[in-house]
């Protein structure tokens, strides 16, 4: 007994349902010419995945479950399971449908429905209790999707009810180390069932999440038979043997610089591409975080999409501006350079009557970096291309930025990557090809905004801030059990006290891409007014 199952490893966008079905049809086409007996899409394929509120809308469930109909009638020569939502009977489901020769034949509605971490299901859907398995060429197929086989249940109902195979459509965000969670929770089902695995997973960006792809198959005993690479379209092919999958193509696995990496561009790329901006401009400053968030766009965009502006202040140095320039050349964007002193001495003019007799502070700093949001700003009204902002995830936990300043603009690439990250993600990208000068990489971090400074005049060093950081936003410890891992109270009083009082401007910063299990974004949900104090 021989059954071919094709994995289409889809770049679904949401609320784009004729063009989910045109990729649909598409890999279902190249699944048929190479012999494919069923088709797997991801979860909620048809409409892209997470639709969120759209889901609250008759119009948009109507609108699906007639591009279900439209697909159906074209599947022919082989059968589909597609991933889309389903009211019924006033209920909403998250479900799976097997198409073939031109009718629906069974579906299927997922049981399991997450509300944690970036997930929200249980606002949308109900759950189903119910097992569905399939006769596919006298091969007997469970189907789950996602959270499903996350947790005991839904699985072994599938195996109860006579399933010798199990297919799980997916929407499993990435985030570091997600890859090889899954295959550990997947490992994990086949040890209590018995049944191999074949899943099929998104690959694309969706606001701040992306969705890695990496789709797999593994047989009963856990030995992984095929792996779909991670971040781009993929189709595969899974033969089955005697109810088996048979070894095949494993995609060799990214170190984690490059993983990161390319979620990043795929980020970019998807998050421009979907929403149709025409490009990018960075605003230049000489360091770490502008110097990589150009890389990232030149390699999500091309060159010829990504402008690149330079602003120097009075305090701006020159090995910044050499630094910049260097840069650009080397990567060949469009480059431009804007002094700012004349729109400072404005500025400082308009309110000197204003300031008159308190000394200079942060409040002439920040003018700075607002005089540079408006310019980008101002550029970015005049052209249509979107303002890529250059924050990390630390600065953007302390609240070492500025509002309407280098926080102006559309989508924060580097939101959710720590400094230290984004160091070592530098130096891995100049392992490609040397496009960031080593000194950028190599010089004492400084946002320039006065004579001398550096970011450690106002910060711990960004080890010890990162892994504080790390400690009490993503992994939930409290400050005595941070401390208890031998870094100072000082520090980690302050870290934790700069973190609680810039919950406000987080509130008002772009959509960043998420690479780690916790971003400020959707999976961090803190009060903005809040009196609690952790014990020390």
């Amino acid at each position: 007994m021989v059954l071919k199952i094709a994995i289409a490893q889809i770049n679904a966008t949401v609320g784009d349902f004729a063009g989910n079905t045109a990729r649909i049809l598409d890999f279902a086409e190249q699944a048929r010419n190479r012999g494919a007996d069923l088709l797997l899409t991801p979860e909620l394929a048809l409409c892209g995945y997470p639709p969120e509120d759209l889901l609250l809308r008759d119009d948009f469930l109507a609108a699906c479950e007639s591009e279900l109909a439209t697909l159906a009638c074209r599947v022919h020569g082989l059968a589909v399971l597609v991933g889309h939502p389903e009211k019924r009977d006033g209920r909403c489901y998250n479900a799976a449908t097997l198409l073939s020769d031109g009718a629906r034949v069974r579906t299927y509605y997922k049981q399991r429905l997450p509300s944690y971490e970036v997930f929200d299901e249980e606002r949308y859907f109900e759950s189903g209790d119910a097992a569905c398995v399939l006769d596919l060429a006298g091969l007997r197929c469970g189907v789950n999707i996602c959270a499903d086989v996350w947790e005991a249940g839904a699985a072994d109902r599938a195996r109860e009810a006579g399933a010798e195979v199990l297919l799980v459509l997916n929407a499993s965000p990435y985030h570091i180390g997600k890859r090889e969670r899954r295959t550990e929770v997947l490992r994990e089902r086949i040890a209590s069932t018995g049944l191999p695995v074949v899943y099929a997973n998104l690959a694309g960006g969706q606001d701040e999440l992306v969705f890695d792809g990496g789709s797999c198959a593994l047989d009963s005993r856990g030995t992984l038979c095929c792996q779909l690479p991670q971040f781009e379209q993929a189709l595969g092919i899974v033969e089955f043997v005697d109810g088996q999958p048979q070894p095949g193509s494993i995609a060799a696995a990214p170190c984690l610089e490059a993983e990161v990496y390319q979620a990043l561009v795929l980020g970019v790329r998807d998050y421009l591409g979907k929403n149709r901006f025409p490009g990018a401009i960075i605003g230049l400053s000489g360091g770490i975080d502008s110097a990589l968030t150009l890389c990232v766009a030149v390699d999500a965009l091309g060159k010829e999409r990504v402008r690149a502006v330079m602003m120097p202040s009075p305090y701006t140095s020159a090995i910044s501006l050499a630094d910049s320039r260097e840069m650009v050349r080397r990567l060949d964007v469009r480059y431009d350079e804007l002094p700012i002193e004349g729109a400072m001495n404005a500025f400082a003019g308009l309110l000197e009557q204003q300031f008159a007799g308190l000394p200079p502070d942060t409040t002439e700093e920040n003018i700075q970096a607002r005089i540079r949001g408006m310019i980008l700003m101002a550029l970015s009204n005049k052209t249509g291309s979107l303002v890529l902002t250059t924050g990390n995830k630390s600065e953007m936990a302390v609240g070492y930025c500025t509002l309407y300043g280098d926080m102006a603009g559309g989508f924060a690439v580097i939101k959710d990557l720590a400094k230290t990250l984004v160091y070592r993600l530098a130096r891995w990208r100049n392992t490609r090809s040397a496009v960031i000068p080593e000194r950028i990489i190599t010089r004492a971090p400084s946002a320039e905004l006065k004579p001398g400074q550096t970011d450690q005049d106002s910060l711990p060093p960004y080890e010890i801030l990162d892994a504080i950081v790390e400690a009490y936003m993503e992994k939930d410890l409290s400050p005595r059990e941070i401390i208890a891992r031998g870094y100072s109270e000082a520090d980690v009083r302050r870290v934790v006290h700069l973190l609680k009082i810039s919950e406000y401007k987080r509130r008002q910063a772009p959509v960043g891409i998420r690479v780690t299990q916790r971003g400020f974004g959707k999976d961090w949900r803190y009060p903005i007014t809040n009196r609690y104090r952790d014990p020390y």
